[in-house]
């Protein structure tokens, strides 16, 4: 009886998880390059239910497996391509991309899933490489996001709306020179002269991650990574299918009608384990103070 109310505060507890996942999805539904969180539920080893005494002659005892519950065993995020919207701020940049890779063993491109896996064969796991724009905090702790609603400092630094500084190819904060209204970049995140609309050298720094699961949110829509190479990061090239699309923002890729779906269900899924809890605590009131005085 005690292993029940284990099991549905572990219940509990999972889907109050859930439901803050979710939650903190709705609440950036506006959140420029925000992407949508996804929490991944796991059971507990199953343990093996044999007869205890019994028939001693009984040399079959086993009664079969036994789940002692459920744990919320990460959260992932989805980097999916959100809608890009026009603001026409010069400072405002926007990353589309639909970048691929080929198939190790066989060097066919890969036809990723809606959540952008592939597995082969022989059960191997490949993720499709996803763009960000590269940035730096004042520790001097590079990171990556994808949201693009920049500005200038004083100073003509690019700055992200949060403070962080926008790094070209070199891992150098960019300098704005002239006037901010000038400012013009092409869809490889070169920035032009205005006059000829050639290079002028600077190039905002576009990173490539092979495996995004590799990175760890660090809140303000920034991702860090402790293992470069256990990611495969690498800058951007000219043949990759991503484009810099300037006055332009990506917004979230929040579904929000499933979201609201999947909050109700978590929601309903907590009252039901909350009604498990209490039917075991009437019973042990019952088997204390009724049961136990006779």
């Amino acid at each position: 009886m005690i292993r029940g109310l284990y099991t549905a505060a572990a219940g509990m507890m999972t889907e109050q998880r859930r439901h803050d996942t979710i939650t903190q999805n709705i609440a950036n539904i506006n959140t420029t390059g925000y992407k949508q969180v996804d929490s991944v539920a796991r059971s507990f080893p199953e343990v093996l239910i044999s007869v205890v005494g019994g028939d001693a002659n009984n040399l079959d005892r086993k009664l079969g497996k036994l789940n002692t519950g459920v744990y919320l065993e990460e959260s992932i995020s989805m980097f999916l391509q959100g809608d890009v919207t026009e603001s026409n701020k010069p400072t405002d940049f926007a990353l589309v991309s639909e970048l691929g890779r080929n198939d190790p063993a066989t060097g066919q491109p890969i036809v990723f899933d809606a959540a952008g896996k592939y597995v082969d064969d022989t059960g191997n796991i490949l993720y499709r490489p996803q763009a960000f724009f590269t940035v730096q905090d004042d520790q001097g702790q590079v990171g990556y996001t994808r949201d693009g609603s920049f500005r200038v400092s004083r100073t003509g630094q690019l700055l992200t709306s949060t403070g962080y500084q926008v790094l070209d190819v070199n891992n150098q904060p960019i300098v704005v020179t002239g006037s901010v209204e000038d400012l013009r970049v092409d869809g490889q995140g070169r920035i032009l002269d205005k006059a000829t609309g050639q290079p002028t050298g600077a190039n905002i720094g576009i990173s490539i991650v092979e495996n995004a699961n590799e990175m760890v949110r660090d809140g303000n829509g920034v991702y860090s990574i402790a293992d470069r190479d256990a990611a495969g990061v690498r800058l951007s090239a000219a043949d990759d299918n991503m484009e810099v699309r300037q006055g332009y923002l990506e917004r979230s890729n929040v579904d929000s009608t499933q979201s609201m779906v999947d909050m109700n269900l978590a929601v309903r899924a907590y009252e039901a384990n909350q009604k498990v809890i209490q039917f075991y605590d009437r019973s042990l009131d019952k088997a204390v103070n009724e049961i136990g005085r006779v």
